[in-house]
């Protein structure tokens, strides 16, 4: 059934390159939009992505690859979305063609700064879609070790179960596993809280924390995530499944972590714009840290950890004394 459909998958990056990956093991054609000419240039001569997860081989008869975001959407019936948040509206802002007889699922974990608004959320008010037509694609599950063929598992979210068991089945493979899920909005938050926690495993790396500390931060970062869901979006979950502390946990401690590594260069020292510049991707943590900030002003949740990141990155306040002072709020 799956090879009846036709998948897009838009962006350029680590994770749209990990899923193109996926989707062709059981697809025989995708289309794939990036911005980058060279890059598209480079993987029809090279069969590789130059610039993320290059050891990945592709089929290049199995690429429909285009630098036109139109193109892509109106060859595909469903969209896959895996460009960082802070880029999305303006890419949007790209297409002229329609939305609306389109299944859309995001592989994007951060908020639309544009409109505070996770993606899911973003596309049902802007584009009118459909929840029962909007999809999650979450961990946990790092693009790197999607590349090496280790063993990872992915959960799919969706209001519409046989649209979730579609994408599922369609990614997965031999060293990928999913299951599917009908919190939409919880498992996409999750996605987004755990770059914040991630930043924080990073400082207080960087600090020279351990890791008995780091277990105790990762402790309250679950019970601070399941408040916060819960203010935004209540309704019956486990929030020790994969999609939630399995994505947190992975986030925080892989040494594949972007978000980790940028706040562990925090943590050692180094200011915002500094440690962006020497990364060479999107610590989407970043973005998230000041829109979960300001939602959680109208929420009111307990948020000590959220808050310390934001202190560090926004208030422009010493780590030092910030992470000292959130040793005394944990337990």
């Amino acid at each position: 059934m799956s090879e009846k459909l036709k998948f897009a998958v838009i962006g350029g990056g680590s994770w749209a390159t990990a899923i193109a990956k996926m989707l062709c093991v059981n697809l025989s054609e995708i289309a794939w939009y990036m911005r980058n000419d060279s890059a598209i240039e480079h993987i029809q001569k090279y069969k590789h992505n130059p610039n993320y997860l290059s050891s990945v081989e592709f089929d290049t008869n199995k690429l429909k690859l285009t630098n036109n975001i139109n193109e892509a959407i109106e060859y595909a019936d469903y969209i896959i979305f895996a460009i960082p948040s802070a880029f999305l509206d303006a890419e949007l802002k790209n297409m002229t063609v329609s939305l609306a007889d389109k299944i859309i699922f995001s592989a994007i974990k951060g908020i639309v700064p544009e409109t505070s608004l996770i993606v899911g959320e973003h596309f049902h008010i802007q584009y009118d879609i459909p929840y029962y037509n909007i999809g999650v694609i979450t961990g946990p599950c790092h693009a790197e070790e999607v590349a090496l063929e280790r063993l990872s598992y992915l959960t799919i979210a969706c209001g519409d179960p046989d649209k979730a068991k579609m994408v599922a089945k369609t990614l997965s493979g031999n060293y990928i596993k999913a299951k599917i899920s009908d919190d939409i909005i919880g498992t996409e938050y999750a996605a987004m809280l755990k770059n914040i926690y991630s930043i924080a495993a990073g400082i207080a790396h960087g600090l020279g924390y351990g890791d008995n500390f780091q277990s105790v931060l990762m402790s309250n970062a679950i019970r601070e995530m399941k408040k916060f869901i819960r203010k935004v979006h209540k309704m019956k979950r486990n929030i020790n499944d994969s999609a939630y502390l399995g994505d947190l946990l992975v986030t925080g401690y892989s040494v594949f972590s972007r978000n980790r590594m940028f706040g562990n260069m925090i943590g050692k020292g180094y200011t915002v714009k500094s440690a962006m510049m020497e990364m060479s991707m999107v610590a989407e943590g970043y973005y998230a840290t000041k829109s979960a900030y300001k939602l959680n002003q109208g929420y009111g949740a307990k948020t000590p950890i959220i808050d310390a990141v934001y202190a560090v990155l926004y208030e422009g306040k010493d780590a030092k004394a910030v992470f000292r002072k959130l040793t005394e709020s944990l337990d």
